[in-house]
């Protein structure tokens, strides 16, 4: 036979199928009549051969006839092993064609999948990345509310065009249009008739206050002068909010210059815009300490910070009962202007005038505490009722009030450490004084660059500061007082702005000037665009109310 080839006709392998199968296609009679017949020949053959009768060509064309036949075994075995390797090359081609297929599909499946999950991680992070800066556009926009509330249309303004695409974005764009016009409608107030008014601390009790089975006639007496109530207090701050007033810093009503030699130079602020119907006034609060003189007369106990940051008063009422809460000026208006804020410019609060004598806001700071030398009589009282005093540790906690107080947008003022009337005093006494102040209130509040005098004093008349011919003045602008204040309630403001300082008089929210207005006995009432004081004036207050008295 020939080599055997691994391509092959299909056409003529099939015939040969066909063939074989023709012939076995016998009939069972013929089937058996074919090997009797073959049978009896091979006996036949058998026995001449056995006899020797068989003659050579027979066999030979016997054994020619045999080895034919087992050539045609062997070939068939041949065609049948090559059609099984056949069988078994085709159905490798045919795994290996399908196992190509399974490549090629799984691999677009796997693809596709990965180009699917690549999509939608993509739209995903679109989606993320909009979310997003539609948060920080909507957030801006309350953010630019807020500010705009406050006056502060130019902050408002400037974080809106901070924004991506502030001038495409529609709610970008109308924000920005309507803050800009509202500012165009303000107008410059004359920062030279801004009044500054004042208050103490405030009486919670006045039934404790006021109890003459207590206190001597003297101590109410100047509780009734010089102290306000928790109600006028709130009535005077709503009224003041309701006719338009709004509270700024005292510094708001300059513009101030550093020079390169460190000094400083001021001028008029002619850009503090508000609403026509809106007019500034700057506030402070004297004493804030606690003074040992208040114990048991209704007022706070000391300041403290709660949970949330803020500054709050304990107070102990007449059953013992201690609470913590808005008890006095700080913590009361802090909380009414966060209801209202746009009663205060660009979120101004107050100014807190402080001593040292006593400590502060409640808690006894003085180094006299500490060491105690040249203790007052109510100072070494309180020390024995307080045996576990820690002086350290009443610093730390008074510091936690100033920083939570300027935190929320208060400031401090000097008002002397012994709240010493400056008339008349010496450097060399009022230098004694402040290097306590700078010791012991300063190393709590922080530097300031104003003194609110005490007693309602100054250092000067109405006419300017001059360095040369004041020297209590010179001494004062060389510890770096640039803002000065006293108490004038004859006019509803009084304003000094000069190139080296700023000095302003104060109004007096309390008993005495609210009765001169009530009662008459003063020329001017000088609470009339601020507040009704007939409405506002304490019913359960001593009357007539005098100057005679202490606090």
């Amino acid at each position: 036979m020939s080599k055997i080839s691994l391509s092959f006709n299909w056409g003529s392998t099939m015939e040969e199928k066909r063939r074989k199968k023709r012939k076995r296609r016998l009939t069972p009679e013929e089937a058996e009549r074919r090997r009797t017949a073959r049978a009896a020949r091979e006996m036949q053959l058998s026995a001449r051969d056995n006899q020797g009768e068989v003659p050579d060509e027979f066999r030979e064309e016997e054994e020619r006839r045999i080895k034919n036949k087992e050539r045609s075994v062997r070939r068939a075995r041949k065609e049948k092993h090559q059609q099984i390797l056949i069988r078994a090359l085709g159905l490798v081609a045919v795994l290996m064609v399908l196992t190509v297929i399974i490549f090629f599909v799984v691999n677009d499946y796997v693809h596709d999948k990965q180009e699917q999950e690549a999509y939608k991680a993509q739209k995903e992070a679109e989606i993320a990345a909009e979310e997003a800066a539609l948060a920080a556009r909507r957030a801006s926009i309350a953010e630019a509310e807020k500010l705009a509330v406050i006056y502060d249309y130019d902050g408002a303004i400037a974080l809106l065009q901070s924004q991506e695409n502030y001038d495409t974005d529609n709610d970008l764009i109308n924000a920005i249009a309507q803050y800009t016009a509202e500012k165009s409608a303000l107008e410059a107030k004359d920062v030279t008739t801004v009044p500054h008014i004042f208050y103490h601390s405030l009486i919670v009790d006045p039934a404790r206050a006021f109890d003459s089975s207590k206190w001597a006639a003297d101590e109410i007496a100047g509780i009734n002068a010089w102290m306000t109530t928790v109600e006028e207090f709130d009535k005077i701050t709503q009224q003041m909010y309701d006719n338009g007033w709004v509270l700024i810093r005292m510094r708001d009503m300059v513009e101030e210059t550093k020079n390169e030699d460190g000094t400083v130079t001021f001028s008029q602020n002619k850009n503090l815009l508000l609403p026509a119907d809106k007019h500034p006034f700057v506030l402070s609060i004297d004493d804030w300490s606690y003074y040992h003189s208040y114990d048991g007369k209704g007022y706070g106990d000391k300041a403290v910070v709660d949970e949330n940051g803020k500054v709050k008063i304990q107070y102990t009422d007449a059953d013992g009962n201690v609470s913590v809460g808005d008890y006095d000026v700080l913590p009361r208006l802090n909380t009414f202007l966060e209801a209202h804020p746009d009663g205060a410019y660009k979120g101004a609060r107050g100014m807190a005038a402080m001593t040292g004598y006593n400590g502060v806001f409640g808690y006894r700071t003085d180094v006299a505490y500490k060491t105690g030398e040249r203790l007052g009589k109510d100072q070494a009282a309180w020390l024995e009722a307080h045996p576990d005093f820690d002086w350290d540790k009443e610093v730390a906690e008074a510091t936690k009030v100033a920083e939570a107080a300027k935190a929320s947008g208060w400031e401090f003022a000097c008002h002397t450490w012994g709240h010493l009337s400056v008339t008349g005093k010496s450097v060399d006494t009022l230098a004694t004084d402040q290097e306590k102040w700078q010791n012991t209130v300063a190393n709590i509040t922080g530097k300031t660059d104003t003194i609110i005098f005490a007693h309602g004093n100054d250092i000067g008349t109405w006419r300017d500061y001059d360095a040369s011919t004041n020297d209590v003045y010179a001494y004062f602008k060389s510890m770096g007082y640039n803002f000065y204040a006293n108490v004038d309630a004859s006019n509803q403001y009084w304003v000094q702005i000069r190139k080296d300082y700023v000095r302003q008089g104060r109004i007096d929210c309390d008993g005495l000037q609210m009765w001169r207005a009530k009662s008459g006995e003063a020329k001017t009432n000088v609470f009339e665009a601020f507040f009704d004081v007939n409405d506002v004036f304490d019913s359960r207050r001593p009357t007539p109310v005098s100057a005679t008295g202490k606090a």
